[in-house]
């Protein structure tokens, strides 16, 4: 019986698959990008369009004149609102109370997400939830009433319970621990949804690997949920940092009194108080400018920052 020897064929390589065009795309999936046309036309219109309006911070503007036939003056409304007297004070507010509530704001919904996310009785669980959203679908008028109905020096809930006659309202040192407060208790629920969907998509069998491996519910929590949460904390970060600036101007104007003007006034106010009230058009919109481009400053540098320490850049 002979041993026949063969050659093996070099085994055929499949030819590499085509790239469509961008034309042939369109023409395949043409229902898809006619419903992205439709964001895009209303993005451009009420986003960008709008931008040609910026260059009355540069320019004197008189309404008769319109933008164009205004005088150019260049740099001198901004050079006026940083050789205001007030301007360091409102600089040094915005960010301080930005700063704060992003300091006390952001991990909140994290952690509740997580403690959530270990109830067990599905009943509970959705009362639970309930109960933290109900406060996000109040408007910020109705919540800043609630604030001085309960920190009211007569009768408020506050004064009763540590039995002092106190107006918080007026004391510059109680503002931010007022408006980061309220805010947390507004929203911390809220934020913490998107939290939850992440948790929600978890692979079930880690959890049960760990359990076999005997490893704790905050081993588990910490080897497990954390991490998943990671890449959606770093985004939800990024964003925060984007409009860090951006300190809510309804409840900041709603609180604010002439005896707490030391901590509580902000650009936001400063703006509406000198564009609408002043009719101050191009000193409001250079003032205004300034805050955009700080918050676009901020976004990357809390981009690269996050890139570096965990691998994820989403700008």
């Amino acid at each position: 019986m002979s041993t026949a020897t063969a050659t093996a064929a070099p085994a055929q390589q499949a030819p590499p698959l085509r790239k469509k065009s961008l034309g042939r795309r369109v023409a395949d999936n043409w229902q898809l990008y006619l419903l992205l046309l439709i964001p895009v036309i209303l993005t451009f219109i009420y986003k960008y369009i709008p931008m040609y309006g910026i260059q009355i911070a540069f320019r004197d503007y008189k309404a008769s004149k319109g933008i164009w036939g205004s005088n150019w003056v260049g740099l001198d409304w901004f050079e006026r609102f940083f050789t205001a007297p007030t301007a360091g004070r409102m600089i040094k507010n915005t960010i301080l109370l930005s700063l704060y509530s992003l300091l006390w704001s952001f991990p909140i919904p994290i952690i509740l997400s997580l403690m959530i996310n270990q109830v067990r009785f599905p009943r509970y669980k959705r009362v639970v939830q309930t109960v933290l959203y109900a406060p996000h679908f109040i408007s910020t008028m109705v919540i800043c009433g609630m604030i001085r109905i309960f920190l009211s020096p007569s009768g408020g809930l506050v004064n009763l319970i540590f039995g002092t006659q106190i107006d918080f309202l007026t004391e510059s040192s109680a503002f931010r621990t007022i408006y980061i407060a309220s805010g947390i208790w507004q929203d911390a629920g809220w934020g913490c949804i998107i939290y939850l969907a992440t948790l929600a998509n978890v692979d079930t069998t880690l959890y049960e690997a760990a359990k076999v491996d005997g490893a704790s519910v905050f081993q588990r929590i910490m080897n497990i949920d954390l991490p998943a949460l990671l890449p959606m904390a770093v985004l939800n970060l990024i964003m925060a940092a984007g409009s860090l600036m951006n300190v809510g101007f309804e409840k900041v104007w709603l609180l604010q009194t002439d005896l707490n003007k030391a901590t509580s006034d902000v650009i936001a106010v400063y703006v509406y108080q000198q564009g609408i009230e002043s009719a101050k058009y191009s000193y409001s919109t250079a003032v205004s400018l300034f805050n955009t481009a700080v918050n676009l400053i901020l976004l990357f540098i809390v981009n690269r920052i996050a890139k570096k320490a965990s691998d994820v850049e989403f700008v």
